[in-house]
């Protein structure tokens, strides 16, 4: 057995790191590395032992959204880029333009490069399928958030399909839509609502749907009375909007699947005479700044504090630490977070957090790497392992469908407790607290 250097040695520690590939990897760095196991296998490259490196050779991570045009995915891209800089690698952000080919396109080239991973907002997400054999061939590691062919799950995807994750999106639109019904409650009395949906079949749109079909059970005074898809954009919410209120008279209130669409519910409010909060009540989703800002200035009653910018960094650490020798249990390669309902009463600490921050950033993204932090590693967000029966209710399963057998065990002995108890052990930064880099 070869005999390793002393990593103590601060010399030995430069030695190796100009002597391997290591963008993304600084002196400070190298220690933790190696108390996840890594550093060993890169000084074992260095003197030609079979091994990994310890990175990629081009340290580039990329964010594949399906349009650049709304403000949600801008948002995450601009926390992947701020988590990948905090991480010492590359980034950028690939614009979808609305077309799944056009994405897999994207990744494909993306594999060619030999980048580091990618991670997807997918429009069509029957496309991981082919994504994932990609990665398999290419050895590119990547993740998705929303949107996914029913029923197919990293395992299915083998090695390099690394995390799947979301936030529990019917509790949180069910939240939102009961904090819209009962300000129509106390407003108006009840009367009539109605919505805009987002891409017709899509899990987004089905999860949502679903959690404001709860809230509507609780308000029977209220009436759901039409809907048109605002497929997530502000133009095609403003025209869906225009015709809803052409075919609706006397609606009191508007439920949008996100932050865009109730944009464009407000200016279509605002061209027909009608002031959102005031004459039409309206809701929406994903926290971003427009909409914090809308609840702030009561033009909108409330949206989902999901926090944009901790998607982008959830998946740009995940790509670092898997990258870098950190293997996932089962449990984690697929993970609901708790998004927090953001309302007149709490919006101002979510705009001081995650919207008027200026330099400060909303999360310590480093302390959210396992490789860097792997004792005090904290997820910054109430994270837990996704329940495929539940995630996919709805959507018929598959004649052939049973759960992947890594999954299946990881139920039956006992790992997703253990993984949601530890995840809430090392939870310390709380979402809907103060950023961790704001001075007292």
């Amino acid at each position: 057995m070869p005999k390793f250097p002393d990593f103590a040695d601060k010399r030995v520690i430069d030695r190796h790191l100009d002597r391997l590939d290591t963008r993304g990897v600084a002196r400070r760095d190298f220690l933790a590395l190696a108390s996840a196991g890594v550093a060993a296998s890169a000084a074992a490259t260095a003197m030609g032992w079979p091994a990994v490196a310890v990175a990629d050779p081009s340290g580039k991570i990329a964010y594949l959204a399906w349009s650049a045009s709304t403000e949600y995915n801008q948002l995450v891209g601009k926390g992947a880029g701020a988590a990948a800089a905090a991480l010492g690698m590359g980034y950028t952000l690939l614009d979808g333009q609305i077309d799944a080919g056009r994405q897999l396109n994207q990744f494909e080239e993306l594999a060619t490069t030999q980048a580091t991973g990618g991670f997807f907002n997918i429009l069509d997400g029957s496309a991981l399928r082919r994504v994932s054999q990609l990665a398999d061939a290419s050895k590119v590691y990547f993740g998705a958030v929303w949107d996914s062919l029913p029923w197919f799950t990293p395992f299915d995807g083998a090695g390099y399909y690394t995390l799947y994750a979301n936030p529990e999106e019917d509790v949180a639109h069910r939240g939102v839509s009961e904090a819209l019904l009962q300000a129509v409650s106390d407003k108006f009395g009840g009367g009539k609502v109605v919505a805009l949906t987002g891409s017709p079949g899509g899990w987004c749109e089905t999860a949502r749907n679903r959690g404001r079909e709860e809230a509507l059970a609780k308000f029977p005074n209220i009436k759901l009375v039409d809907q048109l898809p605002g497929k997530w954009l502000r133009e095609e919410s403003l025209r869906a909007t225009e015709d809803l209120l052409t075919r609706n008279k006397d609606i009191v209130g508007i439920i949008t699947q996100n932050d865009d669409e109730a944009q464009g519910a407000i200016a279509a409010l605002r061209n027909v005479g009608l002031k959102a909060g005031e004459d039409v009540l309206v809701a929406g989703a994903d926290g971003t700044s427009l909409g914090a800002k809308a609840v702030r200035a009561g033009r909108q009653i409330a949206t989902s504090g999901n926090s944009p910018v901790f998607t982008g960094a959830l998946f740009a650490t995940r790509i670092f630490d898997v990258a870098h020798g950190w293997v996932p249990r089962a449990a984690e390669r697929q993970l609901y977070w708790r998004a927090t309902v953001v309302t007149k009463d709490n919006v101002d600490g979510y705009i001081d957090r995650y919207v008027d921050n200026g330099d400060t950033e909303p999360f310590d993204y480093r302390r959210m790497s396992k490789v860097l932090h792997p004792d005090d590693w904290d997820p910054q967000a109430d994270l837990y392992p996704l329940d495929l029966e539940r995630h996919w209710l709805g959507y018929p399963k598959p004649a052939d469908w049973s759960p992947p057998k890594a999954y299946a065990e990881a139920r039956a002995n006992g790992e997703f407790e253990k993984v949601k108890a530890e995840y809430a052990d090392h939870y310390k930064i709380k979402f809907d607290g103060p950023s961790p880099n704001r001075k007292a």
